[in-house]
């Protein structure tokens, strides 16, 4: 089969699309054939270089794909099935495994879906409806997931809570803006230019804040009256770190799972016991969150937005446009 492959870590160029054995599935796997596979901006940390994979190594976290062949000892699945594939991968025996708490991701820890095929566990394999697209439901599995432990696993929101959510053209924002309007959340979202902020708004941001020309916190300020907001969604980290904080209202919240922009992130501690303030960090979600999230997704409450596809052969002209931020939700690879 054809894959995408990494020998070394670095820029777009260590990608090489190149021959591979298919792979044999065990009795309790199920082998897809991948139509489609969202990118991250895991991708791209991964590409550079994380501590624990090893190369060769294939990306992609997010599949959608038909099942040809299931194992002996799997249920309930069938070939010619439409799916998604859960972005996680555990022993799901381990107490921290059963628990949620500890895995790895598809495309990090082990091989993902940069290619034609991949043999995975029927755990993972989550069939979808026909009116739902391959490349909307690989723009759905690690980013919805992400969002929405974000916003009721971690940060609790309530109804009626105001929530800045940065980088309303991420995925995660994407996510985290129609997550808290299901709340009836009053959504503040920045964006870097008009298109993005009129896109925003059509997804139901309440306001919508350009944050290379405007100071986040100021701007959130002054859009409730000085009070302040209840959650902030961060994964932008140091460029935007303190402006986040500011932002927040005695008591509220910053829930952060991403640092897009840098890792480093400092503040004053007196500001944080001072206002009483949580900073929480989120890694994706539950098993059990992600068939939750489906489900809204499933009967159209939630909806993936899709920016740009490019076959799997063009994938470095992939990372490259979503390096450079150009898009507006999703950039999909098709095998």
């Amino acid at each position: 089969m054809k894959a995408v492959l990494i020998h070394e870590f670095g820029g777009p160029e260590v990608l090489r699309y190149e021959d591979v054995p298919d792979p044999n599935p065990r009795k309790d796997q199920v082998l897809i054939r991948v139509k489609a596979c969202a990118l991250n901006h895991l991708d791209l940390w991964v590409r550079k270089g994380l501590p624990g994979v090893l190369l060769p190594h294939i990306l992609g976290s997010d599949i959608a794909g038909e099942i040809v062949q299931v194992g002996e000892y799997v249920t309930g699945l069938a070939p010619g099935q439409r799916v998604l594939l859960a972005p996680m991968h555990f022993c799901n025996r381990c107490e921290q495994c059963t628990a949620g708490h500890e895995f790895t991701v598809l495309g990090n820890g082990v091989d993902g879906g940069n290619c034609e095929l991949i043999a995975i566990p029927a755990v993972n394999v989550i069939p979808i409806p026909n009116a739902l697209g391959f490349n909307e439901a690989a723009s759905v599995p690690l980013v919805f997931l992400t969002a929405f432990h974000m916003l009721t696993g971690r940060a609790s929101i309530r109804p009626g809570n105001t929530v800045l959510v940065l980088g309303a053209n991420s995925g995660v924002g994407i996510a985290a803006i129609q997550i808290a309007k299901l709340f009836n959340a009053t959504v503040i979202a920045t964006a870097g230019d008009d298109l993005k902020m009129k896109k925003a708004k059509e997804l139901g941001a309440d306001f919508v804040v350009n944050h290379y020309q405007q100071k986040i916190g100021d701007e959130a300020r002054k859009i409730t009256n000085k009070a302040g907001v209840d959650i902030v969604v961060e994964h932008v980290g140091a460029a935007t770190w303190n402006e986040s904080m500011k932002a927040l209202k005695p008591g509220g919240t910053l829930v952060t799972c991403g640092a897009t922009s840098g890792y480093q992130a400092s503040f004053d501690l007196r500001f944080l016991f001072a206002r009483q303030l949580a900073l929480l960090g989120s890694y994706m979600g539950t098993m059990g969150e992600l068939h939750e999230v489906l489900k809204l997704v499933f009967s159209g409450k939630l909806k993936a937005v899709v920016d740009k596809t490019f076959p799997l052969r063009e994938v470095r002209a992939a990372h490259e446009y979503v390096e450079q931020s150009k898009m507006f939700g999703k950039v999909v690879l098709n095998p």
